[in-house]
């Protein structure tokens, strides 16, 4: 998914870098329980929701930022992360390029599930992920242009 914001790409990724406040329109994150920051990384657990799967088990999530450039999100090895990753990867980006007006974001989502989940779970996201990010960049875009 990609959109134009008129705003700086630092401050695209400054809302990213705060779950919280990103929770307001991403619907895929649920209560955000905590938020731990040093520099240019983020940890933070929640409770994802899925679009079509439904609420997931609550995990930590880490970013990494690259200062006026991206944010990369993974699961990072810990024990809350464990079911999750034994069932599922997940990679995710924010990726900004300054444009004339604003800044291009481009959000990448990406999913991988061994095979007795893949035929049930990737149809479903295939269908119902699209329409998720497109309605969370939209939030954000507003949220920072108002």
């Amino acid at each position: 998914m990609e959109e134009t914001v008129s705003c700086p790409p630092e401050a695209f990724l400054a809302l990213v870098m705060d779950p919280r406040r990103y929770a307001e329109v991403d619907r895929k994150l649920g209560r955000v329980d905590w938020v731990h920051r040093d520099g240019e990384v983020a940890e933070f657990r929640f409770r994802s929701v899925l679009p079509g799967l439904g609420p997931g088990p609550k995990i930590v999530s880490r970013m990494t930022l690259t200062p006026g450039e991206r944010v990369d999100v993974r699961l990072p090895d810990r024990p809350e992360n464990r079911l999750v990753r034994r069932f599922s990867t997940f990679e995710a980006s924010f990726a900004c390029v300054p444009v004339s007006g604003g800044v291009r974001v481009t959000r990448r989502i990406a999913f991988g599930f061994p095979a007795p989940l893949r035929w049930l779970a990737e149809p479903i996201l295939r269908r119902k992920l699209p329409a998720d990010v497109e309605a969370e960049i939209r939030g954000a875009k507003r949220l920072l242009e108002r």
